[in-house]
């Protein structure tokens, strides 16, 4: 059946709002259109934003069910872009969203919300609401994490495919600038991450005087 959705039109959309419908069709839009290049923004990344944005928002006490939802399809959708761009895929993702989530049933008030939500991820963050504030903390929450420097590696190689790093010594200059400047929003972050974060600054900055 064609569901009129452009890329995939094989894929029924029922007119309903389904999070279980989006985020399968999500996870059949990234698994067969992302490039295997893509290391660190790819399935994994963005389930594991969408889970983070669960459990940071319930921490920050919204409760919700349609904010919820809002989040949750904002998590979902804010890296297909990554189908078609690089840079910029911020801008396409809102594109695809525009044009799938009608069929999902989603309304034109609610999909400004979402794409509000995916533009705030684009680095420099800059939110400009607490809902802004969650999912920008959930999509670099691995900065505060045990798997920070695993994570990062994904990244790393997927720069170096990309042509977007010349080599390790600029990783890891590049990777210490990040962390410096960078900031959690959410007091949720900011006391579950932000110790972690500190610590890896530290290592960060003993190993690039030790290689220098």
């Amino acid at each position: 059946m064609n569901s009129g959705i452009g890329v995939y039109p094989y894929i029924y959309i029922p007119i309903m709002v389904n999070l279980t419908a989006i985020r399968n069709h999500i996870i059949g839009m990234l698994t067969e259109g992302l490039s295997t290049a893509l290391t660190y923004h790819n399935v994994s990344h963005t389930l594991d934003v969408a889970l983070h944005c669960d459990m940071i928002a319930k921490e920050e006490g919204i409760t919700d069910k349609d904010i919820l939802l809002e989040l949750q399809v904002a998590a979902l959708y804010h890296d297909t872009g990554f189908i078609f761009a690089y840079t910029g895929h911020e801008e396409e993702s809102c594109s695809i969203a525009r044009e799938q989530l009608p069929g999902f049933g989603m309304n034109e008030r609610q999909i400004d919300t979402i794409c509000g939500l995916i533009m705030a991820t684009k680095v420099p963050q800059a939110p400009a609401n607490e809902l802004q504030k969650v999912i920008c903390d959930a999509d670099l929450d691995y900065l505060g994490r045990d798997d920070f420097f695993e994570t990062g590696n994904k990244l790393r190689l997927e720069l170096i495919a990309y042509e977007m790093l010349s080599g390790d010594n600029d990783w890891d200059e590049r990777q210490l600038i990040f962390l410096q400047t960078h900031q959690y929003f959410t007091n949720t972050s900011r006391q579950k991450r932000g110790p972690v974060k500190l610590g890896f600054i530290k290592q960060l900055i003993k190993h690039n005087t030790e290689t220098t």
